[in-house]
């Protein structure tokens, strides 16, 4: 970091905003932003629960990378039904090309679709940091005894940075994704919570390329965010970070363990 604390705000914004934001991984972030890991460690646990599996989903998989991670720790011949799905064009690609080789089919589907998928095809659906968890669709995707396993983001995640750029927000919109409503919602539709943990964990962001590279990736945070839109804010930002060290913020996740109701005769 040391070479880059004398380098001009416009060529870390030009850095930013040239990294290419397709996929969930963010290895370019080594050395100029950190967050802290939730403690149960998603991808290992996802690993686990599918060496027991025989048809898993893992819905809204990015470019695959999680995913690919998790099967990467069963056996080959273990699971009979893997499937994907994925919303944005190119991360359809991206994780088509990686998880085919591990006999993933990737769905292009949008978000807000119902799944495509047969009723009780499934006994476990994964997803991580999905946008909104359509817990009737999980729920009719799922076998009866079937299990949703996710890692979500919680509320007022990275509001620290969030309200840098839009000013203090309502809490109707910093109490979007809570544990308890979001555990309502699937019992509601029909699925037992049997587990649900949740952190907040420290980032830090180091400069200000950091910064516009991860707002142009988490679309969510900041909507439309543009470098010419918010270039004051970023002038600031660049400047305090300058002066005081690296922009402290916080995430927020929680861990679904979720089982489908068995049908009692």
């Amino acid at each position: 970091m040391a070479e880059q604390t004398h380098r001009t705000f416009e060529d870390l914004v030009a850095e930013g905003a040239a990294v290419p934001t397709e996929g969930w991984d963010f290895s370019w972030f080594a050395g100029r932003a950190t967050e802290a890991r939730p403690s149960w460690g998603y991808a290992r646990a996802a690993g686990g629960r599918l060496s027991g599996a025989t048809a898993a989903l893992d819905i809204q998989t990015g470019g695959g990378e999680v995913f690919d991670f998790a099967l990467g720790r069963v056996a080959p011949d273990r699971l009979r039904t893997l499937a994907a799905t994925e919303g944005w064009p190119p991360n359809v690609t991206r994780a088509s090309a990686l998880l085919s080789a591990r006999g993933v089919v990737v769905v292009a589907s949008p978000e807000d679709a119902p799944l495509p998928f047969a009723d009780e095809t499934f006994d476990l659906v994964l997803s991580r940091h999905p946008v909104r968890a359509h817990w009737s669709e999980i729920a009719r995707v799922l076998r009866p005894g079937g299990t949703y396993f996710a890692q979500h983001v919680g509320p007022a995640s990275v509001f620290e940075l969030v309200e840098f750029f839009l000013g203090p927000q309502p809490e109707a919109v910093r109490g979007v994704r809570h544990p308890d409503g979001e555990r309502a919602a699937a019992e509601a539709a029909g699925l037992e919570v049997v587990d649900l943990r949740a952190e907040r964990l420290r980032m830090e962001f180091h400069d200000i390329a950091a910064v516009v590279h991860f707002l142009r990736k988490v679309v969510w945070l900041v909507p439309g965010f543009t470098v010419e839109e918010y270039e004051p804010q970023l002038r600031a930002l660049h400047r305090r970070i300058e002066t005081e060290g690296p922009f402290v913020a916080h995430s927020s996740r929680h861990l679904f363990d979720a089982r489908k109701t068995v049908r009692r005769t």
